[in-house]
């Protein structure tokens, strides 16, 4: 599970939110497919120099950990600050790009990634998603609606819908 170094990542134009998509949905797929968790990849970038900040992806960390939040942590560990505290160590306009729609509730009672998103502050300008978490275990994802009322866009990065479900929803066995 070697994290990817600035040289291992492709080199994506500056606002090619598919090539970023694309490069979070290869991370998913290092995520072990499980039937209790969906295997998402995301990825942090610096709009402003289009450096990659972060990437993550289901299950990277340990605990059960999900794709935003093994993006947050890791920054979090690269600034040596607290989580709360990483909007003030993060440059101004950062994206994220996340396969799936970042979660509103965790049946775990872990924090949810969209709390995660909104505790590093307003330096967290977007959040693209690939695809609206499916109802599989939690209906009615609240994320959007959230991000949005604390001023952050939403915005769908369309194509990706049938080979996202597919990664994401591997190992979930037989859908009906």
């Amino acid at each position: 599970m070697a994290e990817l170094t600035q040289d291992s990542i492709p080199e994506i134009t500056a606002g090619d939110h598919k090539g970023y998509m694309r490069l979070a949905l290869s991370l998913a797929t290092k995520s072990p497919p499980k039937p209790t968790n969906y295997r998402v990849g995301a990825v942090m970038v610096d709009t402003d120099t289009n450096k990659v900040l972060a990437t993550g992806y289901t299950l990277e960390l340990p605990g059960n950990t999900h794709a935003e939040q093994c993006c947050i942590e890791k920054l979090a560990q690269k600034y040596t600050v607290t989580r709360t505290h990483l909007g003030e160590a993060l440059p101004d306009a950062v994206a994220l790009y996340t396969t799936v729609e970042p979660c509103s509730q965790r049946l775990s009672g872990n924090t949810p990634c969209v709390d995660r998103i909104l505790s590093v502050g307003k330096r967290i300008r977007t959040v693209y998603v690939g695809v609206q978490e499916p109802d599989t275990f939690v209906t009615k994802n609240s994320s959007r609606r959230k991000l949005e009322e604390a001023g952050i866009q939403v915005q769908l990065v369309g194509g990706f819908e049938k080979d996202i479900l597919e990664v994401a929803t591997a190992g979930h066995g037989t859908q009906p």
